[in-house]
């Protein structure tokens, strides 16, 4: 078994309080890391200040080749990477696969962004006061950031804070999930031979309530957090004068419209409906299909996820596997079995074992119901069918608190056009689904799903300030 150090300042040390890491498909413990107390958590903050000069200062092409050095080992490891990924997650290989491999065009895409720092020239004389005057505009590093990252994505979502943070010249501190602590200290090795000074990354698994520092300390000036709604809108109050960025997760909507020919389509759907067993923020949970098409949708749904293959994620064939743990597994299932009894019909699934949930498709649902109203985080949809034009189907995607994404499978420009105005979410997918995502697009969402954005350049904005000098 692998003993894995945490990563402070440039230094791979122990603390007093090992972190079991379990294998998610066999229940075993995999490899024991630690929980960094709040004296490491204290010089690592100080540490991170004490190089934020040097990091704001480093040039351009300093920064691109050490983003880009990242970049090249993730992908020289990426088989390895991805075996730790799946026995910390359960995510099946060929996704853990997918998510180093994004995760390495993410400081690709960073590497890139330094070289383009917002800056402008700015005429003002736009008043007679103005006359002979102009502004150079440029754009400096915030300062220390606090980085707060979900189990689901346990690479590429602490990468998406990461990345940006180090292209922007900004020092960070990363609390990954203490469910899935491995792939960043993975990353960690790789950080700490790229030539960046040290202090500008820490990552550091720590408990809730050492980790809480990273939200009050008035010696952090920005705080990213992805995670659940009830939690970071309640660190949203609690952060003062920082910055915040809120990844907060949702229910996406899917509207199928009336002429959508299914045969093209229906790969799409059940990949975002059921990858990673459901357990992603933009997971497609709502399908709200035109009434002409929604029997033959739903029986061609249930084929495809009745064959869908479980078992364990390391093996090539697996397409489905175990929740993070059984808890999670046992909400699932009380949030289904609550759906039934309220007189939501069962179409397929509905079945636990242990911390496994079978693919689950439920139709006849309400809006009041918690596997159409919440974030459901399982691999557990719903289909109903909407009558009439389709904003009748939009009015069902708004129905709810969230707003993150949506797919749209449409032929018609005028319908898309009606929907990118009318539907209250971050991104809106056309001919897709939901779980649709570039890592250099803005990503975030509305609502009760967040605030502000991530995707590389997007996020760099909130980790600068403008600063004017007036001539």
């Amino acid at each position: 078994m692998r003993i894995y150090d945490i990563y402070l300042a440039g230094q791979f040390v122990k603390s007093t309080n090992k972190l079991p890491v379990m294998n998610k498909y066999s229940g075993e413990v995999y490899a024991e890391t630690w929980l960094a107390d709040a004296m490491q958590l204290d010089e690592a903050i100080v540490k991170g200040r004490q190089v934020m000069g040097e990091l704001a200062s480093l040039p351009a092409y300093h920064k691109y080749k050490s983003l880009r050095f990242i970049a090249d080992a993730l992908l020289g490891e990426r088989q390895r990477l991805a075996e730790v990924l799946s026995t910390e997650s359960g995510k099946p290989m060929k996704y853990a696969l997918s998510e180093i491999e994004r995760a390495a065009q993410t400081f690709l895409i960073a590497a890139e962004e330094c070289k383009r720092l917002p800056g402008e020239y700015l005429s003002l004389d736009w008043t007679e006061a103005g006359k002979n005057r102009a502004g150079l505009v440029r754009y400096f590093p915030a300062g220390l950031v606090a980085g707060i990252s979900p189990f689901n994505f346990p690479m590429n979502l602490a990468v998406h804070k990461i990345a940006p943070a180090i292209a922007a010249g900004c020092p960070i501190i990363l609390k990954p999930a203490s469910a899935t602590p491995l792939s960043t200290l993975e990353l960690a090795g790789i950080l700490h031979a790229a030539e960046l000074p040290a202090g500008a990354v820490s990552i550091l698994p720590m408990n809730r309530k050492i980790g809480h520092q990273l939200v009050t300390d008035e010696r952090i000036q920005v705080l990213s957090f992805t995670g659940s709604p009830a939690i970071g809108w309640e660190l949203k109050k609690q952060c003062g004068r920082k910055k915040i960025v809120l990844e907060l997760g949702g229910n996406a909507g899917v509207i199928i419209s009336e002429g959508t020919e299914l045969k093209n389509i229906l790969t799409k759907c059940i990949a975002g409906a059921f990858v990673y067993s459901g357990q992603i923020c933009i997971h497609a949970q709502r399908f709200f299909i035109h009434a002409s098409l929604y029997e033959k949708f739903c029986e061609q749904m249930v084929a495809a996820a009745t064959k869908l293959i479980a078992g364990d994620p390391l093996l090539d064939t697996t397409q489905v596997s175990h929740l993070i743990d059984e808890d999670n597994a046992l909400r699932v299932e009380s949030w289904v079995n609550e759906a039934l009894d309220a007189g939501a019909r069962l179409l397929c699934g509905g079945k636990r074992t242990g911390s496994f949930y079978s693919p689950t498709i439920l139709t006849d649902t309400e809006a009041f119901m918690k596997v159409r109203a919440e974030e459901i985080f399982g691999p557990v949809i719903t289909i109903e069918k909407y009558e009439g034009p389709i904003s009748v189907a939009v009015e069902k995607i708004n129905e709810g608190r969230f707003g993150l994404q949506c797919g749209v499978f449409t032929d018609s420009v005028k319908e898309l056009d009606y929907c990118f105005e009318h539907i209250q979410a971050g991104g809106i997918i056309h001919n897709d689904s939901p779980l649709l995502r570039f890592d250099h697009m803005p990503y975030g969402g509305v609502k009760e799903s967040g605030e502000g954005r991530e995707g590389v350049k997007y996020a760099m904005r909130d980790l600068l300030e403008a600063r004017i000098l007036v001539k």
